[in-house]
């Protein structure tokens, strides 16, 4: 008899969304892709092709969805405005649920998620930061925890994205909350990771700048913008986030300790291979933030389903994705105001 596999949907068939179908459908062999929805006739017709043949069902109602017999998990890649509530209901209807990045966009709203959770603790629920299962990272936080370069007091992580000319981006901004909860959510939570899930925010400040797409000024965002996060007790972190790489996705991060100091991918990358031509000597960057973490998006799926079918804990907690949110709403209301906003002692914000 074969082993049983996770029945698991995917909700939502973006660009991300349809990464994701394709890792369950092809490279998580723990799970088996039974469902997924999608109320866009294009992506419908883009599912026909490639999720149909291999016994997909494709539905344009989540709530149809999540009826769909013998469904055990959800996976939502929906836009961020509908995260919340799709997983909330999968939660109410007894699914395991990933979500991706971010719950929400408001704090509040994140938390709703995890009240919903906490109400259900037979279920693993997870959102998903990727950067938590990339092997650098993880070799890192290895390190870091082994006491290699002592006590890290330092922080300094980038989030910058490769230009992309058609300006996309500038209508998503209207619902993404701004580039902090967008690009730096993920910079946030692996600060929270590396200096641990207690540590408590005492003040942000942000700045930025339109230099290339002054549409931007309409949402109060900007395409370069700078951050920085006091925690008490003393740890520092600094933030960069960009929209406008030239050369490509440049995703860095430095781990400042009192002995040393660790640094991931601080000579961006696409593979080992260097060109030596006329123009000099140079290596390609990768083209986007998913050829970067492609293998951390198939090691995350994959580990989830292990969680769900072992019963194990998950390889991350759901309450951290609050507070990422929580700071990163603050970094971008700084940008807006640029002034400091401050927090108490314990992480409320005044």
């Amino acid at each position: 008899m074969a082993p049983h596999t996770l029945q698991i949907a995917c909700a939502g068939l973006g660009r991300m969304g349809k990464r994701h179908a394709l890792n369950l459908l092809h490279r998580s062999p723990r799970s088996t892709l039974v469902a997924a929805f999608t109320p866009d006739p294009v992506e419908a017709e883009w599912a026909e092709t490639n999720l149909v043949p291999y016994g997909v069902s494709i539905y344009s109602d989540y709530d149809a969805m999540l009826g769909h017999t013998g469904l055990e998990a959800v996976l939502v890649s929906t836009i961020t405005t509908v995260h919340a509530e799709q997983a909330i209901k999968a939660i109410e209807a007894g699914k395991h649920v990933l979500c991706e990045k971010p719950l929400s966009t408001d704090a509040a709203i994140c938390q709703s998620v995890v009240d919903a959770a906490t109400l259900h603790p037979e279920l693993k629920v997870m959102c998903g930061f990727s950067r938590r299962f990339d092997i650098s990272y993880r070799d890192a936080y290895s390190k870091m925890s082994s006491g290699l370069i002592g006590t890290p007091a330092i922080i300094r992580s980038q989030t910058c994205d490769k230009i992309d000319p058609t300006g996309a981006f500038v209508n998503f901004a209207a619902t993404s909350g701004g580039i902090f909860c967008d690009c730096s959510v993920h910079d946030i939570d692996l600060i929270l990771w590396f200096f641990g899930a207690d540590s408590k925010v005492k003040s942000v400040v942000a700045s930025g700048t339109v230099a290339l797409h002054p549409e931007l000024k309409a949402y109060g965002d900007a395409d370069n913008a700078v951050g920085i996060i006091e925690f008490h007790g003393g740890r520092v972190a600094y933030l960069y986030c960009s929209r406008m790489m030239a050369a490509g996705q440049e995703d860095t991060t430095e781990i400042i300790g009192t002995e040393g100091k660790l640094v991931v991918n601080g000579h961006a990358q696409k593979n080992l291979v260097g060109i030596f031509d006329r123009t000099g000597a140079r290596r390609e960057l990768p083209a986007h933030y998913y050829e970067r973490f492609e293998l951390a998006f198939v090691d995350e799926v994959n580990e989830f389903a292990a969680a769900c079918l072992d019963d194990t804990e998950l390889p991350m907690g759901i309450q951290g994705a609050v507070e990422a949110v929580r700071i990163a709403r603050a970094l971008q209301d700084s940008l807006g105001s640029g002034e400091k906003v401050r927090f108490d002692e314990r992480g409320v914000r005044l």
